[in-house]
């Protein structure tokens, strides 16, 4: 491994050069876990071709006097690197204590009065830190010394399965190291995720220098709790919350859960693809002067598409009202790592983020963090709720994987998705020249609704557009897997959406050119594009009887989804539903805990099932191969 590191200057000094040459021995002497290089560039110029070409750059040492101007640079580019300062004869000004202080740089070093071993070894301190894995290096330890086990998990570190003649074929799938690491609270040198005070809280405060966090949880079941802990947290009965409609279920079963009552956002829709999109600008700040009493807004950033909020003044408008900014990320834990997907919702202001680590980096699946930088932040009250969600037996390996992929995105994430930002583009050239298909574009993705909301787009996302190929999205995907043992994302009718990750390799992207060429040949082209089937708007409930936590408690009864003729049951329509009732694809809820059917509803449901055999509709009560609301039985004087 190397880690460059390279001394800064503004102005061209032969001392500098001299002290850089010193330095430059002393590194190459250095024996440790990673090789150290330096060099000496100057000014602002070739500093940014440094910052963007050097994939292998770990610290900057920073000549005085200090330049605020070339300090924002670095953090744009590359917000990582370890900065350090270092003194000329004529010492520190106030201006660069200032800009010390205000850019977080703790090291301090002299050029006259420090041995040059002695700087090596303070640059390579810092980078040392970046790359410590705490957690990771503990469960590591405590597996290497082989310790007899007498404590759950009942596998006993495996051996109830290599010693069985039944079910050792499982231990041979998996490995031993799986069982080995799979350890219980027991193990009190591993720490409490409940109450951490040692190897796990190092590495949740590594996480949280490394994401830009002034707090950082790991979540071992997903963003999905993760989004729940938050709702439960700040939401308290009957707070108003605002909320995108096409928030991901969690949010709405959080909301549930803490008995607030949301106002929903309706998100936008591309009709033609059936894309659901951001909430338009517009529409969040009339919500915001509707509700000045809200307690919170949540908003997802990405989409699954990987359309992105302007979000810096989306959180000015909620902050300038007392509202708390929370942004589901769980597309976008790689966000923080390149310029060209920055700025992040903690960069804009946000003050809660939950990012899925394990959907974009190198963790394991469910592995999550939540990031607050909310100032008045309750540390005590939100651990408490955290531990009502999470687990008393977390799983290790899960907390370790996200060490390792902070550890990875801090020290390397800038080529990496560097790597991953050239393979998706190569992709899209390559896709772009096969017939019938075509990678939409961010202004094709969009709804005419957010022309002018400076949406932005996560470029590692990339939809095909499959209407002018004779094949649907299913079709496609099937033939993917079938014949070329290749899954993607997701699918639509007319789209196929693949995601790139720093795990993508490009061997990997010749592989699908390949297949996405011999399908193509083998399907036939449509004379003209034909439309998709127009999504049509989703309708907006009339009412509210009760908020959803109440109307989960009330006593339900089943109403068929149709009448004896097979048409939609207008018995339905002035009743209460007690679930969330999602027509997918898109996904979005078209009813919610706690709303009224009415006619239009029923309509859109009769449109929808019309247009498409396979339409599925999530949160209905299958009973004997029929659909079933799941009404509420209403109190008198409930509402």
């Amino acid at each position: 491994m190397l880690a460059n590191f390279v001394i800064y200057s503004h102005e061209d000094q032969s001392i500098v050069k001299d002290w850089e040459s010193t330095l430059s021995v002393q590194a190459k002497k250095r024996a440790g876990s990673f090789a150290v290089k330096s060099s000496y560039v100057v000014g602002p110029q070739a500093l940014e071709a440094c910052l963007s070409e050097d994939i292998n750059l770990q610290a900057l040492v920073l000549v005085t006097p200090l330049c605020a101007q070339t300090l924002g640079q670095i953090k744009a580019l590359r917000p990582s690197l370890d900065l350090l300062v270092a003194m000329t004869e004529t010492g520190q000004t106030k201006q660069d204590r200032a800009l010390r202080e205000q850019y977080g740089i703790k090291q301090l070093i002299g050029m006259n009065d420090q041995p040059a071993q002695q700087v090596v070894n303070a640059i390579a301190q810092c980078i040392e830190h970046r790359a410590a894995t705490p957690f990771a290096d503990a469960l590591t330890q405590y597996v290497k010394a082989n310790r007899d086990s007498w404590h759950t998990p009942g596998h006993f570190g495996g051996s109830s399965l290599s010693h069985s003649d039944w079910a050792n074929h499982f231990y041979d799938l998996v490995g031993p190291n799986v069982f080995a690491l799979d350890l219980s609270v027991s193990v009190a040198e591993l720490d409490s995720l409940h109450e951490p005070h040692s190897v796990i809280a190092q590495a949740k405060e590594l996480a949280a220098e490394a994401f830009g966090a002034k707090h950082t949880y790991f979540a071992t079941n997903g963003s999905s709790t993760a989004n729940k802990v938050i709702l439960q947290a700040l939401a308290h009965p009957r707070d108003v919350l605002l909320v995108d409609r096409g928030s991901h279920k969690s949010v709405h079963h959080g909301i549930i859960m803490s008995g607030a009552q949301p106002v929903w956002l309706e998100p936008s829709c591309n009709h033609e693809l059936g894309l659901m999109g951001p909430v338009p600008k517009q529409a969040i700040f009339d919500a915001i002067d509707a509700n000045p009493n809200a307690k919170l807004i949540f908003l997802t950033s990405c989409t699954y598409d990987g359309l992105r909020y302007d979000m810096a003044p989306i959180v000015e408008k909620a902050h300038a009202h007392g509202i708390k900014v929370v942004v589901d990320e769980a597309w976008y834990a790689h966000g923080y790592f390149h310029p060209k997907l920055r700025p992040t919702a903690l960069e804009s202001g946000a003050d809660y983020v939950t990012q899925s680590t394990h959907k974009v980096l190198s963790a394991f699946s469910q592995a999550s963090m939540i990031h607050v930088n909310d100032p008045d932040f309750d540390a005590h009250r939100f651990q408490e709720f955290f531990n009502m969600h999470a687990s008393t037996s977390p799983q290790y390996s899960m907390i370790a994987s996200l060490d390792v992929a902070r550890m990875q995105a801090s020290m390397e994430g800038y080529g990496r998705l560097s790597q991953a930002l050239r393979l998706a583009q190569q992709l899209r050239d390559a896709i772009n020249e096969i017939s019938g298909l075509r990678v939409l574009e961010c202004d094709e993705i969009i709804a005419d609704s957010l022309v002018d909301d400076s949406i932005s787009f996560d470029p590692t996302k990339i939809t095909i557009d499959l209407r002018a190929c004779s094949l649907s999205g299913a079709q496609l995907q099937n033939r993917l897997l079938d014949s070329h043992a290749i899954q993607v994302e997701k699918y639509t009718e007319h789209t196929l959406s693949l995601l790139v990750t720093i795990g993508t390799t490009a061997s990997k992207v010749e592989r699908l050119i390949d297949a996405l060429q011999q399908e193509s040949r083998d399907a036939s082209l449509v004379e003209t594009i034909q439309p998709a089937y127009r999504l049509p708007p989703l309708p907006i409930p009339t009412s509210r009887f009760v908020r959803p936590r109440d109307a989960l408690k009330l006593l339900a009864e089943d109403v068929a989804l149709k009448d004896g003729q097979g048409q939609v049951n207008s018995a339905l329509v002035g009743r209460v539903v007690q679930d969330l009732i999602a027509p997918y694809p898109p996904g979005v809820p078209l009813l919610t805990p706690g709303e009224e059917i009415n006619s239009e509803v029923l309509e859109w449901l009769a449109r929808w099932l019309q247009s498409d055999d396979d339409a599925e509709i999530h949160g209905l009560n299958w009973i004997n191969g029929k659909a079933y609301f799941r009404c509420c039985l209403m109190d008198e004087g409930t509402h």
